[in-house]
């Protein structure tokens, strides 16, 4: 039977549903250990942004239609719109879970507000948990701590401006970790790559209804789109948006160069509804239109 969907879309709805005492309206530094509530078997519907870091037992959570198991030591994060089922295999009164709550409104006017789409792993580590070092567990928790201190204070006119100045800080170290733990994986992205490469080829071997995107090789490797896209662009250089660019355009000068094929023939072959558009993107790639390009080989021979 599917969970009826709780949906947590302020600071204080969150904290009623564990049992916790709500100091500021729109943030909040949560320990659950203190917690007067059990949580489990529901289905979340998130308002809010929310960054959790897991010290013990095991939690699946399960985000569309893939599960994953939240673990000691990792740190998972949502942002307003995701739907997260959690299951638990027993009942917890107070799991050991720390973590910062945010409402969107907090950071409304301010330099984060700018900055937090720039923070790709709230569209990927429902997949993809950060799994932190003893050195950069300490920091996320110096950084809660900075958070919580601010909310303490009575509301004044630099509340705001203080308080998602350290959230930011908080952010960015997330996001370094992340790069670090990119780099420790090299091996297995490295796996991913030459994966999405073959699938890349092999789309392409017939011809194909539509333009592949990036949804779809993620799909392939079983990641979110934002993971599988930071992952492709910090391995090679380039997003995969970019490499699937690439790759349509060798094929086209593979078929003008070989073929007397019409454009719209090699533009429909290629996935493309309309060849107007496969002539936009093949000359804003090599700088000259299909016909242009074919008739430079013609000249060059």
């Amino acid at each position: 039977m599917e969970n009826k969907i709780t949906v947590i879309d302020s600071i204080d709805a969150y904290n009623k549903l564990f049992g916790l005492t709500t100091f500021h309206p729109l943030v909040s530094v949560i320990d659950l250990k203190q917690a007067t509530r059990s949580v489990n078997h529901i289905r979340i519907s998130y308002g809010i942004y929310a960054l959790f870091l897991k010290n013990s037992v095991s939690c699946s959570i399960k985000y569309g239609r893939r599960q994953y198991d939240y673990q000691e030591g990792t740190i998972v994060s949502f942002s307003p719109g995701q739907i997260i089922d959690v299951e638990m295999i027993d009942d917890e009164l107070a799991p050991d879970v720390v973590g910062l709550l945010f409402h969107p409104d907090l950071i409304y006017g301010t330099p984060l507000a700018d900055k937090i789409s720039s923070f790709s792993f709230f569209d990927y580590s429902e997949l993809e948990s950060l799994h932190l070092s003893e050195a950069e567990r300490a920091q996320f928790l110096d950084c809660l701590a900075r958070v919580k201190e601010e909310t303490m204070y009575p509301v004044d006119s630099h509340s705001a401006a203080l308080i998602t100045a350290n959230i930011q800080v908080l952010l960015e170290y997330l996001h370094r970790f992340y790069d670090r733990q990119f780099i420790t994986r090299h091996k297995v992205n490295s796996d991913i790559v030459a994966r999405f490469e073959r699938e890349l080829k092999a789309y392409f071997q017939q011809p194909p209804q539509t333009i592949p995107n990036v949804a779809y090789f993620a799909e392939k490797a079983n990641l979110t789109p934002g993971y599988f896209g930071d992952l492709i662009r910090k391995e090679t250089g380039s997003t995969p948006k970019d490499l699937i660019t690439l790759h349509i355009v060798s094929e086209a000068k593979r078929r003008l160069a070989s073929t007397n094929d019409d454009i719209s023939i090699i533009a429909y072959d290629l996935g493309f509804e309309y060849p107007a558009h496969f002539s936009r993107m093949f000359k804003r790639s090599t700088g000259q239109s299909p016909t242009d390009y074919r008739i430079s080989l013609a000249e060059a021979n």
